[in-house]
């Protein structure tokens, strides 16, 4: 591997200090996991999808067709109405 210098912004160094830290990796490695796109990375980052696959249908009596007449459902539960106060 080439050795390159480059000169980067103090809250960004320190970022990746930090991050050096608490996965126990050097420096070099962590810069190298981000200019990659975190190709290399030892532990794996769940996916949206993956993070919330145990919520996903948990809220019961809804309309099947919420997401295409979701203006219309809200007005039906007076959502966005003025209260009284």
């Amino acid at each position: 591997m080439k050795t390159m210098s480059v000169r980067l912004p103090e809250a960004l160094v320190a970022q990746i200090e930090a991050e050096s830290r608490r996965r126990k990796l050097s420096k070099s490695d962590v810069v190298r996991e981000r200019l990659t796109g975190g190709k290399r990375s030892r532990r794996r980052q769940p996916a949206l999808l993956d993070a919330v696959t145990d919520i996903i249908g948990s809220v019961d009596r809804l309309p099947r067709d919420l997401s295409m007449r979701t203006k219309k459902y809200l007005n039906s539960t007076g959502y966005g109405d003025e209260r009284i106060r």
